[in-house]
């Protein structure tokens, strides 16, 4: 396959929800709606990584929750430290950004966007630059990650095309399963 300057032999990675890898030559890719992908380069080691998470933070505590994989707190904790055990250094880390999609728009809870904001301030936090993002919009994103070069590729996919209609399925009975489950709260207070 031949994507930029250079021919990949290896077929790429794809990456579902939950899912990251760290590699120095295979490409990664992944499909977006309100999820988001953040993609982690070493250019001094030509390593990069990229995860792939469908909300910011767990809905519960229990560590066996399948929502622990699914979550950007775990994720990007998890890119970053597989990042580390490959010799990668955080001075050298940048970052690029990609998804947060609006696919649904009778979805209350805004997850594009959450999921975007966490991302950016994991990011800040952790003093990783990013130097490059596509995210936000009523768009569906296929990426391409070049582990070896940190180059990435997007192409974005307005909602209303044809192939979008699986993902904006998917994300509005992913949204009913989180209201679902959404704990109720009572307060006391004394």
């Amino acid at each position: 396959m031949l994507i930029g300057a250079r021919e990949h032999s290896l077929p790429p990675r794809n990456l579902n929800p939950g899912a990251w890898s760290v590699e120095k030559q295979r490409p990664l890719t992944t499909v977006l709606g309100s999820c988001v992908a953040v993609c982690l380069y070493d250019g001094q080691l030509r390593l990069g990584g990229m995860n792939h998470f469908l909300l910011p933070t767990r809905l519960n505590t229990s560590h066996e929750s399948a929502d622990i994989v699914l979550a950007g707190d775990a994720a990007m904790a998890t890119l970053f430290n597989a990042m580390l055990a490959k010799g990668a250094r955080k001075e050298k880390l940048v970052a690029k950004v990609f998804g947060g999609g609006t696919i649904v728009s009778s979805i209350r809870m805004a997850i594009g966007e959450r999921n975007v904001a966490f991302a950016t301030e994991w990011l800040e936090r952790e003093r990783i630059p990013i130097i490059a993002s596509n995210t936000l919009g009523h768009f569906s994103r296929k990426v391409y990650f070049d582990p070896h070069t940190g180059d990435a590729w997007c192409r974005r996919s307005p909602v209303n095309q044809a192939g979008t209609q699986e993902l904006v399925h998917a994300e509005a009975m992913y949204e009913r399963r989180l209201q679902a489950r959404r704990p109720a709260f009572h307060v006391e207070l004394f």
